[in-house]
């Protein structure tokens, strides 16, 4: 068994930057590149474009840009890859970087497809009560697209246990990514609560990318960054007793300190000291945080409690479609303009018969954001986009969204500002709700190819 290993983050989410990556891949002396590209909205945008796009492969649409970016310097320097960007289709995932590897001459490579956390056909039977509102999950039957249920690291590490060099995997909790690795390579026990909440905690601090290294931080003249344009990705040098030191490639822009290590450590906890994984209940109330060099911050402490007898899934279901465009007006009186545009809409879509069960016209510079809570006295903006966005049971309702905008144009307010309409107006809408499966009713597979 190893007594360290060095773990690097490839993406914090699916739009994250490749660049950073791929320098963790040429220079980080990494064992291991952990990708995280999924989150409820990625698997509603997945199973929205299956449905319109028969040949949509499933997988995260930049996969192929990633490999090809960091594949060389990981195959040279014998640094292993686990992604979950298979999304829903972990299999075409592992297909598309066999194909990459085989184009690259590199042979013998072992790619591993992390399956079993698709569970549409089974979920209603399984579950009992959405958890936002307490209904019974069989009141989604009629509208449920799709339902995925969070899997630990178990499956990841039962892959690198056959020898996997890359591992593709569909919905697995965050930082059970980087737990896995840690299991694997210092053989720790899966009811170890302890050792795994650390693990855990590792993967937590990693899973984000730039944002413990000084990424979503920075606050002019409060928290400034060094480069904030050429943020490195973060690093962690991990002992076998679980703790670890975060660190980042020397001479990238951004910082790994206290604090930002702080933020990210509470970033999306709802109770630090009962944050619930599918593989350990992580308690960070204990942790011993160090600064032990210049971008070098110490973790140490975290403790844990016995994991969960139930998983987290997450159901996608149709809830309609959303339409929504918007328009500008500039300079003086600008305000005063955007306002009665908001009554002729308003009128307009009376006049149409729009059907919605939510219609929003919002200015944006105002009060887009704050809604009913922007202040009375707000300064007046010199521009201000207006955006309008109604929810509707049909596309056809949606759609008088966009038709009555468009007029607007020559039969609006004087000096309206109107975008050619060029994108789709009018999307559909995945809701998403929450439910919980026992444990043992899961079971995932792993499949082993080989390039």
């Amino acid at each position: 068994m190893k007594q360290n290993i060095r773990i690097g983050t490839g993406s914090g989410w699916w739009g994250d930057r490749i660049s950073p990556a791929a320098e963790l891949a040429k220079h980080g002396q990494l064992d291991y590149l952990c990708f995280e590209t999924m989150a409820e909205a990625t698997i509603s945008a997945a199973q929205v474009r299956a449905r319109r796009d028969t040949n949509f492969a499933g997988h995260d649409t930049y996969l192929e840009d990633r490999l090809r970016a960091v594949l060389p310097a990981c195959l040279a320097n014998g640094t292993k890859i686990i992604s979950n960007q298979g999304w829903i289709n972990p299999d075409a995932a592992a297909a598309k970087a066999i194909e990459i590897l085989r184009q690259l001459g590199a042979t013998g490579v072992k790619v591993a497809a992390v399956n079993g956390s698709l569970i549409t056909q089974q979920v209603l039977g399984l579950t009992d009560k959405i958890l936002e509102n307490g209904q019974s999950t069989q009141t989604l039957a009629d509208t449920l697209i799709s339902a995925e249920v969070y899997l630990g690291a178990e499956p990841i590490v039962h892959a690198l246990a056959q020898g996997a060099d890359i591992v593709f995997t569909g919905r697995v909790a965050d930082p059970s990514l980087f737990l896995a690795p840690l299991m694997h390579e210092f053989g720790w026990d899966p009811l170890d609560h302890n050792r795994l909440a650390q693990g855990s905690a590792v993967g937590h601090l990693l899973e984000c990318g730039a944002q413990v290294t000084g990424g979503y931080f920075v606050d002019p003249g409060f928290k400034d960054v060094e480069r904030p344009w050429d943020l490195g990705f973060p690093i962690a040098e991990v002992n076998d007793d679980g703790s670890c030191v975060i660190s980042k490639l020397a001479g990238t822009g951004g910082c790994v300190t206290l604090q930002t290590v702080k933020e990210q450590m509470l970033y999306e906890v709802h109770d630090p000291a009962h944050y619930l994984t599918p593989d350990v209940t992580v308690d960070f109330t204990t942790a011993k945080l160090e600064m032990v060099g210049p971008d070098r911050v110490r973790v140490s402490g975290v403790s844990g409690k016995p994991r969960s007898p139930t998983l987290k899934v997450s159901m996608g279901c149709q809830e309609g479609f959303v339409g929504e465009d918007m328009f500008f007006y500039a300079g003086p009186g600008a305000m005063r303009r955007a306002e009665i545009a908001k009554t002729v809409l308003l009128e307009r879509f009376k006049i149409v018969d729009l059907q919605s069960d939510d219609l929003r016209i919002d200015f944006l510079g105002l009060n887009a954001i704050h809604g009913l809570a922007t202040p009375a006295d707000a300064p007046e903006p010199y521009e201000v986009a207006v955006r309008v966005a109604a929810r509707t049971r049909t596309r056809t309702q949606a759609e008088k969204v966009g038709r009555e905008v468009d007029g607007m144009a020559v039969s609006g307010i004087a000096h309206t500002g109107k975008r050619v309409p060029f994108q789709d107006r009018v999307r559909e809408v995945i809701g998403i709700w929450s439910s919980l499966v026992a444990r043992d009713a899961v079971q995932a597979t792993v499949t082993i190819s080989e390039s």
